[in-house]
């Protein structure tokens, strides 16, 4: 069953940035009247024969100015990264239950087997190790790679023949070409959404057991045709 993990830390925060901005900004507009009211004193008071040095007022004037705007400019940054948290958020939860490809090595054993998908630029030629979650090599093989999007599927038995309790086992490739040169071959897995966690920045899938940040994801795989392998 799908669960979603929540917090309201992030609106707590988002709260207690608000308010201390309201402060900052009354206490800012507060000091800026009470200079004004000893300027517009002073202005009054001052000795014709010795005037202020009007070069000195307009400085603060202006400082204060600036301070002012940099407030607002704080408090119009936080509001967009609230709205950026709020966005990711939704955009998360709406994978909930959905089956994706993503970048990644981990996939999980059961009856059907364990598959992958993986891209490889050009022609090769590839030892392929699976490992299991204790990192031991279970099962290792040669395999002729062509150019492109290839599927990989292991039956769950290991070099012996021996079927492989179920669980999470990580698919790693060494390929070479035909001139000896090491081609970089990229895997990716497919699995359904389990969960959310929203307590992490930004929110992070859990797919297989594990955790993926959302630029991970490659794309969202209707469910007749969730499984490639």
């Amino acid at each position: 069953m799908s669960t979603i993990t929540g917090t309201t830390s992030g609106v707590s925060a988002a709260v207690n940035a608000s308010a201390a901005a309201t402060v900052a900004n009354d206490t800012l507009a507060s000091n800026f009247t009470t200079f004004l009211q000893l300027l517009t004193t002073q202005l009054k008071n001052q000795n014709p024969l010795d005037p202020l040095d009007t070069n000195q007022f307009t400085q603060q004037l202006v400082q204060f100015a600036q301070v002012e705007q940099q407030l607002k400019s704080n408090t119009q940054l936080e509001t967009l990264v609230a709205l950026q948290k709020s966005t990711q958020a939704t955009q998360a939860l709406g994978y909930i239950g959905q089956t994706v490809a993503i970048d990644g090595q981990t996939s999980t054993l059961t009856a059907n087997g364990a598959g992958w998908s993986f891209n490889s630029p050009k022609p090769a030629t590839a030892t392929i190790n699976i490992l299991n979650s204790t990192g031991a090599t279970v099962y290792s093989g040669n395999y002729s790679l062509n150019a492109g999007v290839q599927n990989f599927v292991w039956d769950g038995r290991n070099n012996s023949g021996v079927k492989q309790p179920d669980g999470d086992y990580k698919l790693s490739i060494t390929a070479k070409d035909a001139s000896g040169q090491s081609v970089a071959v990229s895997t990716e897995i497919q699995g359904a959404v389990d969960s959310v966690d929203m307590t992490k920045s930004p929110p992070v899938l859990l797919v297989n057991n594990t955790e993926y940040a959302l630029d991970k994801i490659k794309r969202v795989v209707r469910s007749a045709s969730s499984s490639l392998f």
